[in-house]
């Protein structure tokens, strides 16, 4: 999915000069209050701050205001216009060299907790983009491509298969983005392909009204559930604890906006919740909340964790005390990677790492040391080299968030709390396996350690692929079909 801000239908005509629409530079909804800066260059000339505002809903803020607006969406698939004052209107047809550089702060994302009342830390999002564009009066967003319709339908479900199988929604989020599929649509997309039954989502993508589910929302749904035959199986959580740029949320914050998002996977249907934090005091005031809603609460193990790091045994500590049969984990393979994806070191090179960076990010990748110390060498390593490390957007940090090499064997520790997993992928090659990820391997953990839940299809490449490079969907079928070639040997021995 393109780091970007800008699109090539982006550059408008405008009373006051000109305006961009601009597309959000994630996979999620995020507040206007992420926005950390924006500059814009037209022809050369740097526009004064003064001189830009950006619209949205069709309030227009400075943007000097926009760190104020905590709760302003800004939906995913929605696109603010950056207008810029300007003497002489630019004129419809007229072409022009655009730069914007922003940087977006992820406020669920949380590298540090705030001090002494203070805002925390977050991982940043920079954006960098050069264009020529030409003047345009409407949207005119890229094609989609023509998509494969007839393929053939995957075999039925065997009584002796030890999984459920389904996906995330997220695996289509460059797709969805860009406006290809309505909700609706990307559902029907997956009824067509074959796909399911579990249907999992992350909410501030594909709610409108994040972090609100409404009532005509949830008709669609139902109805949409009734006529494929879906199952609503995970509902992602994430908790925006930096919402506000002034300070960090508090406790009672925290509980108000989780209650919100289960009180939204109830009337969805969902059974299990993936929660984000594990915070001991706040698992203590949602427990009941959950038992009343029938909820299990499911916190993610994510690369570059594991489930004997330290940081996932303090939450393993947290289970014991509490002792509920709701509280558990969803596994996330991300973890469990022996190899960095084909995919991201296609998308590095794009951004300009040459053979020799190439080796040196796979080389510190492999060692042990902890992430945050290997993201660290990385990126020294980049500015030795004269390479800003800000051209691989989010990414000089998150290529190590979501690369983890521990032991697919670790997941058997831990194998009665898992209640849900997300089987995380990047490629299928020709051969119809993942390049990086050993999925035998995790098939025969899984059936040996008992477990028979749902197998989320999760497709991440849209992190690092270019948008239309491949179908997703397309990319889950064949997934599904090397789940079901692995998982049903192995459940015939076991």
């Amino acid at each position: 999915m393109p780091n970007g801000l800008l699109n090539e239908s982006s550059l408008r005509s405008h009373p006051d000069g000109l305006a961009l629409a601009l597309t959000l530079p994630w996979y999620r909804s995020l507040w206007l209050s992420s926005v950390s800066s924006l500059r814009l260059t037209v022809d050369g000339e740097e526009i004064s701050t003064e001189d830009l505002s950006l619209e949205l809903g069709g309030i227009r803020y400075a943007l000097p205001e926009l760190p104020s607006q905590s709760e302003t969406l800004w939906y995913l698939q929605e696109h603010p216009l950056l207008i810029a004052t300007r003497e002489t209107p630019v004129v419809l047809g007229g072409q022009h060299t655009v730069q914007v550089v922003g940087e977006l702060r992820l406020p669920y994302m949380q590298i540090a907790p705030g001090q002494d009342g203070g805002p925390g830390m977050y991982v940043p999002n920079f954006v960098n983009q050069t264009l020529e564009l030409t003047v345009t009066d409407k949207a005119t967003p890229a094609p989609a491509p023509a998509l494969a319709a007839a393929v053939p339908p995957p075999p039925p479900k065997a009584e002796e298969d030890p999984f459920s199988l389904g996906l995330t929604l997220y695996s289509a989020s460059a797709e969805y983005r860009a406006g290809w599929y309505d909700f609706d649509g990307l559902l029907n997309r997956v009824a067509e392909l074959g796909i399911g039954p579990g249907i999992e989502i992350v909410a501030s993508q594909v709610l409108p009204t994040y972090p609100q589910v409404t009532g005509d929302f949830a008709r669609s749904w139902h109805e949409t559930f009734d006529k494929h035959g879906f199952a609503a199986s995970s509902f992602g959580a994430n908790l925006d604890m930096g919402r506000r740029r002034d300070r960090d949320m508090t406790p009672d914050e925290e509980y108000e906006f989780t209650e919100t998002l289960f009180q939204g996977a109830k009337k969805l249907g969902f059974p299990l919740v993936r929660i984000q934090s594990a915070k001991p005091d706040l698992l203590r005031r949602l427990l009941p909340l959950a038992e009343d809603l029938e909820l299990k609460l499911a916190y993610e193990i994510h690369a570059p964790l594991g489930p004997n790091s330290p940081e996932i045994m303090k939450v393993r500590d947290v289970y014991a005390e509490l002792d509920s049969p709701l509280l558990g984990f969803v596994a996330d393979f991300s973890s469990t990677m022996h190899s960095m994806s084909p995919t991201l070191l296609r998308a590095v090179r794009r951004a300009g790492l040459d053979d020799e960076a190439v080796r040196t990010l796979q080389a510190i990748w492999a060692t042990d040391v902890p992430m945050r110390a290997r993201q660290e060498e990385f990126i020294g390593y980049l500015k030795d080299r004269d390479f800003d490390p800000a051209l691989l957007g989010s990414f000089a940090h998150l290529a190590f968030n979501m690369h983890g090499h521990v032991d697919p064997q670790e997941w058997a520790d831990i194998m009665p709390q898992i209640l849900h997993v997300h089987a995380k992928f990047y490629d299928i090659d020709e051969q119809g396996n993942e390049p990086a990820i050993d999925y035998p391997e995790l098939v025969r953990v899984f059936v040996e350690g008992g477990y028979r839940g749902y197998w989320s299809s999760e497709w991440e490449g849209h992190a690092f692929a270019e948008l239309g490079e491949v179908d997703p969907l397309l990319l889950v079928r064949k997934q599904h079909d090397l789940i079901r070639r692995s998982m049903r040997p192995v459940s015939v021995s076991a």
